[in-house]
């Protein structure tokens, strides 16, 4: 796919990146006139509501979006000191917003509105503040999780084929070194025949794949490293990510696939784009185009595609392609893994674990990393190792948790 600049695609892309930054500051203003009204009372009035928003809204996010819009890069004391505060910041300002306005609302028949709003404030934020502990000392924590994935079709010389997924490492200055080392001791460990490296291997910015380069530029397989990008490539630049991950020992597929040979007999990886790029392949953008990656593979062979955005799983399956790896779903990196629920589930049809449809098999990664606020509860951050065998019946078996909604699947 051509590096060109196409300007009516990437216009497209600013327009929703921008509808996107409306909806969320218009959610924040909202939150801020609840809480100010809750608040001022018994904080010194609107002017220091006002102090509040500069410090915690205001500032943090214009250095933020400026730079997003420059060359400035932003390095690890900014993300730390800067960043990180600010979405812990948003996410508290928002669910207090909602608790107290609801407090609020229940209270205001007994002439009780502000107090119960208030009290509905104190106890968010102390309830929020154990999560972000818990969520920062789970966020330290990764496992090695042996998936063991049948296949009605799959060549019986494929059968003990190994691959280690990864993704969703969201890697960037602030990254835990040492995690990254243990990321790719257990990569190495694994002695896979295929590494896959399903999406948002960086966190926002181009200039993080050189960080990723340094954690994982080393890792290496027989048939190969494969690497697609996410929406988080495409937000960091995709003209200016492209060629440094070109730069990499890696193969880098884009609506495209790639033929290996396993034990004589022939395999095809394929790569889609993804959906942040827009709904239609263009050039200097990733946008998925199924048809073009699944036909730049002969007919016939046996196939694995690499998806990070599970939503291009039904057509891949309707397809027939036999077993799809996806991620950027994080299992909303808040999950409850004995009732198979995650905070991605009431959003996203395809949310964690295993899916079946017909003889296809879909996979969807809870990530290797976290993205905006060191926070993982339930899930932890994983290292798959994806053993296939041939099998009367497609399943995949031994994940974390599997989606409440399939059970009843052979997917388990």
């Amino acid at each position: 796919m051509s590096s060109e600049r196409d300007p009516g695609s990437h216009a497209s892309v600013g327009r929703a990146q921008r509808t996107a930054l409306t909806v969320v500051l218009a959610i924040f203003a909202g939150s801020w006139a609840i809480v100010g009204v809750l608040l001022a009372p018994l904080a010194g009035g609107w002017r220091s509501i006002a102090s509040a928003v500069l410090l915690f809204t205001v500032f943090p996010l214009a250095v933020f979006l400026r730079s997003r819009t420059g060359d400035h890069y932003p390095g690890a004391a900014i993300r730390l000191c800067v960043f990180r505060p600010m979405w812990y910041a948003q996410l508290l300002l928002i669910v207090c917003a909602m608790a107290g306005a609801v407090a609020a609302l229940g209270g205001a028949p007994f002439g009780a509105a502000g107090a119960a709003g208030r009290i509905a404030i104190a106890g968010v934020s102390l309830v929020y503040l154990a999560l972000a502990l818990a969520g920062y000392a789970g966020s330290r924590r990764l496992v090695v999780t042996q998936l063991a994935v049948t296949l009605p079709s799959l060549p019986p010389e494929l059968d003990g084929l190994r691959i280690v997924q990864i993704c969703d490492t969201h890697i960037g200055p602030h990254t835990s070194r040492e995690q990254l080392a243990r990321v790719a001791a257990a990569v190495r460990e694994a002695r896979p025949d295929m590494i896959a490296v399903a999406g948002d291997l960086i966190d926002d910015y181009a200039r993080d794949v050189d960080l990723y380069a340094a954690a994982f530029g080393d890792l290496t397989a027989p048939l190969g490293v494969f690497v697609i990008a996410g929406n988080h490539e495409v937000y960091a630049g995709w003209n200016e990510v492209r060629p440094r991950l070109e730069a990499l020992r890696v193969t880098l597929l884009v609506n495209e696939g790639r033929v290996v040979q396993h034990r004589g007999v022939s395999l095809a990886i394929v790569g889609t784009g993804d959906p942040a790029a827009g709904h239609r392949a263009a050039p200097g953008l990733p946008a998925p185009d199924l048809e073009a990656s699944l036909s730049s593979v002969p007919a016939g062979l046996f196939t694995i595609v690499l998806a990070h955005n599970p939503a291009l799983w039904p057509p891949l399956a309707a397809a027939g392609v036999p077993l799809t790896l996806s991620g950027h779903t994080h299992w909303g990196q808040l999950s409850l893994l004995r009732t198979g629920w995650s905070l991605a589930n009431p959003f996203l049809e395809l949310a964690m674990g295993a899916y079946l449809r017909g003889s296809s098999l879909l996979y969807v990664h809870p990530g290797t990393g976290y993205w905006g606020v060191p926070f993982r509860v339930g899930a932890s951050a994983e290292v798959a190792i994806l053993t296939l065998a041939r099998g009367e019946v497609a399943g995949i078996s031994g994940a974390q948790s599997t989606d409440a909604r399939t059970r009843g699947q052979t997917v388990r």
